[in-house]
């Protein structure tokens, strides 16, 4: 992979909640993960939104806000680029949700493929890494599937949180929700980071792909 490759899984590590730079593995059992897991598991008292329907997921979204305290993004919040992901329902009971995501690094677009592999909850996904204490658990909390959605992403007991909308703006009322709920993560508004809601990628060219 080249420097720009490394530079952009950087950005996508933080920016989209806590990414790795190497080739997404299958996972292994939720079950077979859980006894290796401290007791107190923050992600375990985060449930997954009601009703959830993956197939209503599906297409575009606009990553409109992020709160973490990841040190890239403490250290460069202010330069954050518009992102949008799109996503692709499981085609069977236990197949991935497939996430693919724009951004800019350099004037230059970039996709990101990933994988979020099913687990035994629904709404509870994992993206795993050859390293296990790599892996990242991911949540979808609330949506309402036609406007916003808000998911929260886990590794090593440390959350982040990202709101998403189906259009570059939302309610204030979903965007103070979404605060709201990143207060009781111990993300304050110092940890929230506004996306840009202009100049997104719409497509990349087939030497700017990463498949992670």
């Amino acid at each position: 992979m080249g420097q720009q490759g490394i530079a952009v899984t950087v950005v996508v590590l933080c920016g989209l909640a806590a990414m790795t730079q190497a080739v997404a593995m299958r996972m292994r059992s939720q079950e077979g993960r859980a006894g290796k897991q401290q007791r107190d598991n923050p992600i375990d008292k985060i449930t997954a939104a009601p009703n959830l329907n993956l197939n209503q997921m599906a297409g575009k979204w606009y990553l409109l806000s992020v709160a973490s305290k990841c040190p890239h993004l403490l250290e460069n919040g202010f330069k954050v680029e518009s992102t949008i992901i799109s996503l692709t329902p499981p085609t069977t009971t236990d197949g991935p949700l497939l996430v693919s995501t724009l951004r800019k690094l350099n004037q230059q677009c970039w996709e990101i493929q990933q994988e979020y592999q099913a687990t035994q909850t629904k709404g509870r996904f994992l993206m795993a890494h050859k390293n296990e204490r790599k892996n990242i658990d991911v949540v979808i909390s609330e949506t309402d599937h036609s406007s916003y959605a808000i998911l929260f992403y886990q590794r090593n007991g440390e959350m982040s949180l990202k709101l998403y909308g189906r259009s570059r703006k939302v309610p204030d009322s979903v965007a103070d929700k979404f605060e709201e709920i990143a207060a009781k993560q111990n993300l304050g508004l110092d940890y929230v980071f506004q996306f840009p809601d202009y100049s997104f990628c719409e497509t990349s060219d087939k030497d700017h792909i990463l498949v992670m």
